[in-house]
């Protein structure tokens, strides 16, 4: 068991970084929520232009 006397190493040289955030801006969720409407759009029509090429025309 640990006691509550144990030394904790600690990396005072630590520096956070900022970069992090200045690279992944938040979008807002209107942007987000067209960019998935027009990818389900796209694989929407995809779907039915496999299935009219699947299609039997000569009934």
């Amino acid at each position: 068991m640990s006691s509550d006397k144990d030394d904790i190493d600690v990396d005072e040289d630590f520096t956070p970084s900022d970069s992090d955030d200045a690279e992944a801006p938040v979008e807002p969720a209107k942007t987000n929520l067209s960019k998935r409407r027009t990818i389900d759009n796209l694989l929407e029509e995809r779907r039915l232009q496999r299935q009219l090429a699947d299609y039997d025309f000569d009934l």
